[in-house]
């Protein structure tokens, strides 16, 4: 997996995903403006619409989602100073009260005068006011276990929270750091005999295939190139 910064400031990360062309904050946007990819989730998950929301009209709660995610997205890029994501975020776990390491949160839309909200923004907690993104669902039931797309995100984050304390990544520093010291590690394989084959740049980060002209061995290494 590898790692991009939303905003400048590096208040705001998203994960990209091995095998992913784009981070999960813009793939979960771009499901959430889709019409047909909404249409689609909302009738093969119209019992628990009904059940849960009392909404049978799948052409209401598509566009409902395109206008509240909307709104979630222009909280979540607010380049305002002043502006905070702790505002938004909350502990994934209804029951907790107290801070703790690398924290699993959620940022939810605002609902309609309807409805509540069920829109979702999965996260880990840096340190105040710093979240990287795992990604996001459409949560139409009480539990993310429940469905396998809620109880996938749910996995989701706890993969990337073990991944940070594996990596000795805490903070946002931590953070920086790590990206740091991958890509010095990039600049020594190149210098130590490797030719690049291909960049593909997404943003600011890259897969850099490479080959050793010595081993004549393909090697493959997921970078982190931050501007």
């Amino acid at each position: 997996m590898t790692f991009e910064r939303i905003v400048d400031d590096g208040r705001l990360w998203a994960v990209r995903y091995d095998g992913k062309e784009i981070n999960c904050f813009e793939e979960l946007f771009g499901h959430w403006y889709d019409m047909q990819w909404l249409r689609d989730f909302f009738q093969n998950n119209i019992s628990d619409l009904e059940s849960f929301f009392h909404i049978s009209n799948v052409y209401d709660a598509v566009l409902g989602t395109i206008d509240e995610a909307s709104r979630l997205e222009c909280l979540m890029l607010d380049l305002n100073p002043e502006s905070n994501l702790d505002n938004l975020f909350r502990h994934l776990e209804n029951s907790r009260f107290s801070q703790m390491l690398l924290s699993r949160e959620k940022a939810k839309g605002d609902g309609s005068r309807k409805h509540p909200s069920w829109l979702r923004i999965y996260a880990i907690k840096m340190e105040p006011g710093v979240y990287v993104v795992t990604g996001g669902a459409i949560k139409l039931t009480a539990t993310m276990a429940e469905r396998p797309h809620t109880l996938m995100e749910l996995n989701r984050l706890e993969m990337v929270r073990n991944y940070f304390i594996d990596n000795n990544v805490f903070d946002k520093d931590g953070l920086n750091d790590f990206l740091e010291n991958v890509n010095r590690k990039i600049n020594s394989l190149i210098k130590g005999g490797l030719v690049v084959l291909r960049v593909r740049v997404n943003k600011k980060l890259a897969n850099v295939h490479a080959i050793n002209k010595r081993e004549k061995s393909i090697f493959v290494f997921n970078s982190f190139f931050v501007c």
